[in-house]
């Protein structure tokens, strides 16, 4: 029932039946609370996630990877990078191995937290356990380095990742462009626009209001 909850992002309902569960006696596993804890995330409740986590550990729970991964997620969610990081911490404290979803999660709220380098140090720390960084991992780093106007960091890992057999998508492109854009790029970014155009993909209000601005930033209105 929980894990039904936890599909459908029923926070409340979740944690009620885990109350319930309680109430009768019945001594919730480390199932129980990662499927809370998930739905504590697709719920936008990083404070209910992170407590349901204090009270697994209170219980003599080991928390998992799945645990990490959705607390994780849970604080990217709600903007608290410091707290994805930390757990990141707290986790290999434990000797559990983070996984490309923990990454992800972790580089993501690197990025929502315009934490350019955190976000680079660690795509390099993920490549160095020998983790393999998908489009997501790209996105997000690619995104973190156009909020820090990087735009030179956002071209090369824009490159990286195609030489890595990656094909970059829409969200890719809009960042890479948004990157050129902030930093007065505007030869760089039409360029992207045209590249991604080749590649048959369509641009998006995004793309092309970051491209419309380079020309306007770089005086270029025809």
């Amino acid at each position: 029932s929980i894990s039904a909850c936890e599909k459908g992002a029923q926070w409340q309902e979740a944690l009620g039946l885990l109350q319930e569960m309680q109430y009768r006696l019945l001594v919730p596993d480390v199932v129980t609370y990662n499927a809370s804890i998930s739905a504590c995330e697709k719920g936008l409740q990083w404070q209910q996630a992170l407590q349901l986590l204090a009270e697994m550990q209170v219980c003599r729970l080991a928390p998992d990877v799945i645990t990490y991964n959705a607390t994780i997620s849970a604080c990217e969610k709600g903007l608290q990078w410091q707290h994805s990081l930390s757990l990141l911490e707290d986790m290999q404290c434990r000797r559990l191995a983070p996984d490309a979803i923990t990454y992800n999660a972790s580089i993501s709220a690197c990025e929502k937290g315009s934490q350019w380098q955190q976000a680079l140090q660690l795509l390099a720390e993920m490549q160095g356990r020998g983790l393999v960084p998908d489009v997501i991992t790209y996105n997000a780093s690619i995104s973190a380095c156009e909020k820090g106007s990087q735009w030179q960091q956002a071209l090369q890992l824009l490159t990286e990742m195609q030489d890595c057999g990656l094909v970059p998508n829409v969200i890719t492109y809009s960042a890479s462009i948004s990157a050129c854009e902030k930093s007065s790029q505007w030869q760089q970014a039409l360029q992207l626009l045209a590249e991604m155009q080749g590649r048959g993909l369509v641009p998006n209000v995004i793309t092309y209001n970051a491209s419309i601005s380079a020309c306007e930033k770089g005086s270029q209105w025809q």
